[in-house]
């Protein structure tokens, strides 16, 4: 089901790289969550172990590594020869099933597990489908590349940047490649490229992406929910120098995240990224920041990635025309619109062991507080430090 390396998203393989750079000593331990509590069908964890074991024949040929070479060139030739490398150790994934239940736990070098991700879970979903007899019928078929039409051409009347974000969640990698092919033949100035490095290549577009909420969270782990904005930002610009400039805001509430996001970083990154709670807020709240700071907003651009559909990227474009710059990632609207239900799941860092330290919780606190991640109590002690209390503190808007 998988063919390639680089059948994954951008931003693992940026953070892979400043990973090795500045955290080489680094362990991690990652876990599957099954957010939509789906009943998982019997074999389904024997099958997943199938496709697990066979991601470890995968390697970056040639013609993918010229290509990194040509397109990133902010990714060093010391890194591509060791990503050419790189092999898959599946002994790093433990798969177990009881009934409809199913676990998936990830834990190794960080600068090694830290490619599992998003590949599992493609395969997870993939699998989700095939598994229960769900297939693309010959009218779906038909209909995925006029949906898809149908979308961009709006996006492109409205003058709109939008980039394709669907790996994770997509219904096939067969739908995957057909939505990104009629996205490059109809999209026009409109598309800007795709988070899928693979599908990059294939259609020649950019490879979209810069860092997770991964990188914060193991910052707070090692350096403690203070200091982890900060300094997370500051790795980042020491590795990439310029280029990569959209900072993610919201892995410990977007309002803590403002108080590091300082004239320093506002200058030298190009943006922001918004991936949970309310866009408008977000947006005001963003270009308030930035009009504190003396920097013109309409030099900067917000990147809008939260479940986003036509409906509610027109409300955004709305509030933003002639405000702030913005971009959209679309991701499972454009992968997983076929008629059938796309699972709700995601895979998270959920403990980090720094060099030197023993194993700690990470914790994510999004804008929305039910999609919280981590230990209850490590959760608690990061809303004290960083002075975050009711559901009001957490809103971006304040």
């Amino acid at each position: 089901m998988l063919t390639s390396l680089l059948d994954n998203d951008f931003y693992k393989i940026t953070m892979q790289n400043a990973v090795i750079k500045r955290f080489p000593y680094a362990h991690a331990r990652y876990a599957f969550i099954n957010r939509g509590e789906h009943a998982f069908p019997e074999g389904f964890g024997e099958a997943l172990r199938v496709e697990v074991d066979r991601m470890a024949a995968l390697r970056l040929s040639d013609e993918e590594k010229r290509y990194l070479e040509t397109t990133c060139p902010y990714l060093d030739p010391t890194y591509l020869d060791f990503l050419a490398g790189f092999r898959y150790d599946p002994s790093e994934v433990t798969i177990e099933q009881q009934g409809s239940e199913l676990s998936v736990v990830m834990e190794g070098p960080w600068y090694r597990t830290i490619l599992w991700e998003v590949p599992l879970m493609a395969l997870i979903s993939e699998l989700w489908y095939r598994l229960r007899g769900v297939a693309v019928s010959e009218e779906d078929e038909a209909l995925i590349e006029q949906r898809t039409r149908e979308k961009i051409e709006l996006y492109r009347q409205h003058g709109l940047k939008i980039a394709e974000f669907g790996t994770r969640r997509r219904f096939s990698f067969a739908v995957h490649d057909r939505v990104v092919e009629a996205l490059c033949h109809y999209g026009g100035e409109a598309f800007s490229g795709t988070s899928n490095v693979l599908l990059a290549m294939r259609h020649g577009v950019k490879p979209i992406g810069t860092h997770a909420h991964e990188w914060f969270m193991f910052h707070g782990a090692r350096f403690g929910f203070k200091m982890a904005n900060s300094l997370a930002l500051e790795h980042w610009v020491d590795v990439y120098r310029g280029d990569l400039g959209i900072a993610l805001t919201d892995t410990f509430t977007t309002r803590a995240f403002f108080e590091s996001f300082d004239k320093k970083f506002a200058k030298l990154f190009d943006g922001v990224r918004h991936d949970s709670g309310d866009p408008i807020e977000f947006a005001d709240a963003t270009i308030a920041h930035y009009q504190r700071l003396g920097i013109n907003p309409l030099s900067k651009t917000i990147i809008f990635s939260d479940a986003l559909t036509p409906e509610k990227v027109e409300r955004i474009r709305a509030c933003c025309q002639g405000r702030i710059g913005m971009a959209f990632g679309i991701g499972t609207n454009f992968t997983n619109d076929i008629g059938v239900a796309p699972m709700n799941m995601v895979i998270k860092m959920v403990e980090a062991r720094p060099e030197g330290q023993g194993w700690l919780p990470v914790v994510k606190l999004s804008d929305v507080p039910t999609k919280n991640t981590g230990d209850p109590e490590m959760i608690a002690l990061a809303k004290r430090i960083l002075s975050l209390g009711g559901k009001d503190d957490e809103s971006p808007s304040t």
